[in-house]
């Protein structure tokens, strides 16, 4: 499970992200942060195209992998980003079985299964 799960989505980013907050709200998932690295690039001086990060979660399920592994920490909440990718509109995230191995969450698989379903299904609703 190495690098990020990547599909090709319609839409601008803009309106992409609005559909993800959409789903995440339908779905009483909590939406931390939006982070929106092109007006970060921009503020900078620098040009970026659209991208920007949804970082989201429920602390109900989070909190059970932080308490067998305090460091996934680093790993969560969950995060999709959103990018223009020359005119294309791109959605990216990892697949979070991986922390199973990078953690030592053997005992969680079941839990990452679940939240690795979540950002299918999610992806797949930007899809449609």
């Amino acid at each position: 499970m190495n690098g990020p799960v990547v599909a090709e989505i319609p839409g601008s980013v803009a309106d992409a992200a609005r559909r993800l907050e959409q789903e995440l709200a339908g779905k009483g998932i909590q939406l931390f942060a939006t982070i929106d690295h092109a007006a970060g690039a921009r503020a900078a001086g620098l040009e970026l195209a659209d991208e920007v990060v949804l970082v989201f979660g429920n602390p109900a399920v989070g909190t059970v992998l932080m308490q067998s592994e305090p460091a996934v920490g680093l790993d969560l909440p969950l995060r999709m980003l959103i990018w223009d990718d020359g005119g294309q509109t791109r959605v990216a995230y990892h697949d979070p079985r991986g922390l199973a191995d990078t953690y030592g969450l053997s005992a969680d698989t079941v839990v990452l299964d679940r939240l690795n379903g979540l950002l299918n299904g999610l992806a797949e609703a930007l899809r449609s």
